[in-house]
């Protein structure tokens, strides 16, 4: 018999907080991850997109806290962007509501006062990324002397080459006596072995099967055999069946997100995108305009992938096949979340033909081709388009529009609807 929330242990008053946030029974990656995090032992859990790791990871946290003086930094999460570093601070904020325990989110992109005062004022729980972690650091405003519990969220991305420096500069200020959650939707072999330098006897949970690129089962996966400069065309086409309302669409490089959200916008699609070179202001804005329907797509690079919570996001297109078969499991983990099914919907030209197969490898089954629509002469845009270069990588170049001419009907491969809650 599956536990309840009640029969963990916890105050009343984070029950309280559990129960208004509408969680009646834990997710499986919650009931195996909460007991020993509670009982302060190290945990690498893995497990799914959208399954509840910041609750798995946050209740025993807050509920450990609680215990603990205060005006002190007792607790710092990792995340790998500012989303979702925000999505987890306003995730623990919810949690907290009955403690006086103080949250606070640390991020590029927007002013310093506020984070300097968070520090000063020792916040008992900060939640970081690693570059502007770093800058605080470095100017002497982020102590990190009294933190005791360490928190990495999608592990995998913090400790891959880009993050690695980083985390091994902000863990070596962190007492080693402490304990330390790592939360990942995949772990690699080779992620496992950087472990074991930072996690001490740690508790395995892992939800997942054991293949690392393993998908929500509520999605259904479609793909689209297309040129590169019908892209465009292509998803214009699709948009003209209203039961895609809203779509959160993935491209490879922040350029080709600008011109195709360009390219939505001349046919009166609102659009808008969120990638590296867009102000934390603009992101937080793009972000909340989708979530409230003022906008039917939402272009990203993967900085998106990890960290956007939308409830019932029923499609998600990836406008580019990813380079590495992770990605694709983050990009379309946005949908299918909490028990809910979406739809992933993906372009895929010649040229991106081997990393397609590399994802259907280790997903572990064929995604299904449907036919192209017909696509008609659009209105004078530039198509996007990729260039192999010499050493196999894409490259840049704008096309002019595409004519018509494969003749092939559509049979309506990408189910219609929003995403529906399933049956528990």
């Amino acid at each position: 018999m599956q536990p309840t929330f009640d029969a963990l242990g916890l105050s009343p008053a984070l029950l309280r907080a559990v129960r208004e946030l509408g969680f009646t029974t834990p997710t499986p990656v919650q009931a195996a991850a909460i007991p020993p995090a509670l009982a302060g032992k190290d945990v690498l859990a893995s497990a799914q997109t959208g399954t509840g790791k910041t609750a798995a990871f946050g209740i025993p946290l807050i509920e450990r806290l609680m215990t603990l003086p205060r005006k002190k930094t007792r607790a710092l999460i990792l995340a790998p962007t500012r989303e979702l570093a925000a999505q987890i601070a306003a995730h623990l904020t919810a949690l907290a509501k009955g403690t006086n325990l103080r949250i606070a989110s640390i991020y590029g992109g927007v002013g310093f006062g506020a984070q300097f005062a968070a520090f000063a004022r020792g916040t008992e729980i900060i939640v970081a990324t690693p570059g502007r972690l770093m800058d605080l650091m470095g100017q002497g405003s982020a102590r990190l002397d009294d933190v005791s519990l360490l928190v990495l969220d999608e592990a995998d991305r913090m400790l891959d080459m880009g993050f690695l420096p980083a985390v091994k500069r902000i863990v070596a200020k962190v007492p080693a006596q402490r304990q330390t959650l790592f939360f990942s939707a995949t772990i690699a072999p080779e992620v496992l072995k950087l472990t074991r330098d930072l996690l001490k006897d740690p508790v395995r949970v892992e939800v997942t099967p054991h293949s690392n690129s393993t998908t929500a089962e509520g999605i259904t996966h479609t793909a689209y055999a297309v040129d590169q400069m019908q892209k465009t065309n292509l998803f214009v086409e699709l948009l003209k069946d209203n039961t895609i309302y809203s779509a959160l669409a993935f491209t490879r490089t922040k350029a080709r997100a600008n011109r195709l959200a360009l390219a939505l916008e001349k046919h009166n699609i609102s659009t808008e995108r969120i990638h590296g070179d867009r102000s934390q202001a603009q992101r937080t804005r793009a972000l909340a305009d989708f979530k409230r329907g003022k906008l039917r797509v939402l272009v990203a690079t993967d900085v998106a992938a990890r960290g956007i919570d939308i409830a019932e996001l029923g499609h998600v297109v990836n406008y580019d096949v990813p380079m590495v078969p992770e990605d694709y499991v983050h990009r379309v983990g946005r949908t299918a979340r909490a028990e809910l099914t979406g739809d992933a919907i993906t372009f895929v030209s010649r040229d991106e033909e081997r990393l397609f197969r590399d994802i259907e490898k280790a997903v572990g089954r064929r995604i299904d081709r449907s036919k192209l629509p017909e696509l008609p002469e659009l209105a004078p845009v530039a198509a996007i388009a990729h260039r192999p270069s010499a050493h196999g990588a894409p490259q840049q170049q704008r096309f002019a529009p595409a004519r018509n001419g494969n003749g092939h009907s559509f049979n309506g491969g990408a189910r219609s609807g929003f995403a529906k809650r399933r049956g528990r």
